[in-house]
């Protein structure tokens, strides 16, 4: 089985002496793996970055079994912010996540098109809101909408409003449910903001399957003490 597309890299581990085994978010296959034979080379390991986007060419003789890839760099990401932990952090946890949560195999183009969307904005002053507004998109699209929309807005940006989800109590910062992005928010708020969002994941899909939920996410959440 034969087929090439665009992706990004979610995940790499070493295979043997000289291959990699990768994880990779494609736009019409949904999340794939296969071996990269040699990805520990100098010039590919440069490249094989988590974020990165890249071409890949995919072979596999048996439908059912780990294939082959071979690999060309589109454009780096995460070498662009290697020197900002913040934003450093939030593309491990994205990815984690995606290569977490998505099932194999599987395209699903919404969730790619809001990934590629917040890869394309993470320079932008307000990354962080998109990086939640990702995490919000991408619960609904698995299966489990917050249905935010439904409460009672509020001016006041800093106000939180206590919800109630399938037994679950959760604090929301007014601005996740007026699905307006404000010019300033406190670290109090973004913070508030992540942890109820990771709140909801762990919920929904991480304690219930008996998954550890990714450290890179509460690490990212930390930075906003």
């Amino acid at each position: 089985m034969i087929w090439e597309d665009e992706c990004y890299l979610l995940s790499k581990r070493k295979f043997r002496e000289n291959a990699n085994i990768i994880n990779v978010f494609t736009q019409k296959k949904g999340k794939i793996n296969g071996i990269v034979y040699g990805g520990n080379s100098r010039k590919i390991r440069n490249y094989l970055q988590i974020s990165n986007k890249l071409f890949v060419s995919h072979n596999s003789k048996v439908e059912n079994k780990i294939g082959y890839f071979k690999t060309e760099l589109i454009k780096p990401i995460s070498p662009l912010y290697f020197n900002d932990k913040e934003r450093t952090s939030a593309l491990i946890s994205i990815c984690t996540l995606l290569n977490t949560l998505l099932p194999d195999s599987q395209p699903n183009k919404k969730i790619y098109n809001s990934f590629e969307n917040f890869i394309n904005s993470i320079n932008l002053k307000n990354w962080i809101y998109l990086y939640i507004f990702f995490e919000i998109n991408l619960i609904k699209e698995l299966g489990y909408d917050t249905n935010l929309s439904q409460y009672e807005k509020n001016n006041n940006v800093q106000v939180l409003n206590k919800i109630k989800v399938d037994g679950y109590i959760y604090e929301v910062p007014n601005f996740l449910i007026s699905k307006e992005m404000p010019e300033n928010l406190t670290n109090p708020t973004i913070r508030k903001s992540l942890y109820f969002t990771r709140q909801f994941l762990q919920n929904k899909f991480f304690i219930p399957n008996n998954i550890l939920f990714p450290k890179s996410r509460v690490i990212l959440e930390n930075y906003f003490n």
